[in-house]
């Protein structure tokens, strides 16, 4: 018997050494895992609406609605807020359903099910972050384009030549991926390390269903 042969022999007599755990015990750890993973992205969601709100009561002030004003922006504002606030707020309530379904659940399979729901669920909520941040970039980029063509109507030393054009929309295209990129890093931060441990936790789940 060489070497390795022994070595072989000696990690089988500290395996069957080592204490092995129930079907039912280690699906209790990754149900305990899953549901503490699941309030914290619940908890998340609601800390990042709280500060989003301050941030808005604090930086809406005249000034600023005085800007909207001029840009013709005050009642598209307005709806912005309400409507980000309205799905923001559906958002948090599936992130706690979510919660309670996973503290609920009962089998592995349902857990599996409820694992892939939140992370489907945590996505949905970043791709609406990203795309509507885009679209009020635009519309908003839009509404001051048009209000600097009309005061370039009125008086001729505001008017854009064609290479001014071509350096302001390129400057703002390059304004945009860099302030929707910021934002996909940050999410991608906060929600993707609770996302990859989930998806660990949906995969153990999966090897533990085929044993």
């Amino acid at each position: 018997m060489d070497d390795l042969d022994l070595l072989k022999k000696d990690w089988k007599k500290q395996e069957a050494s080592l204490p092995h755990l129930s079907y039912d015990e280690i699906y209790k750890m990754i149900w305990k895992r899953s549901s503490s993973i699941v309030k914290w992205i619940f908890v998340i969601s609601i800390i990042e609406f709280l500060l989003g709100a301050v941030l808005n009561i604090f930086l809406a002030d005249k000034e600023y609605w005085d800007q909207m004003e001029k840009y013709d922006l005050t009642e598209f504002t307005i709806v912005v807020y309400i409507l980000s606030y309205l799905v923001t707020f559906y958002f948090i309530f599936r992130f706690y359903k979510n919660y309670v379904n996973i503290s609920s659940t009962d089998s592995a399979s349902r857990l599996m099910k409820n694992i892939l729901k939140t992370r489907k669920t945590v996505k949905y909520y970043i791709g609406f972050i990203l795309i509507s941040s885009g679209l009020v970039f635009l519309f908003t980029l839009y509404m001051m384009i048009k209000n600097h063509i009309n005061t370039a109507d009125a008086d001729a030393s505001m008017a854009f030549d064609t290479a001014q054009w071509f350096l302001f929309i390129a400057g703002t295209l390059l304004v945009l991926i860099l302030l929707l990129g910021a934002i996909w890093l940050i999410y991608r931060v906060v929600y993707g390390i609770l996302l990859r441990k989930l998806n660990k936790n949906y995969k153990e789940l999966k090897k533990l269903e085929m044993e």
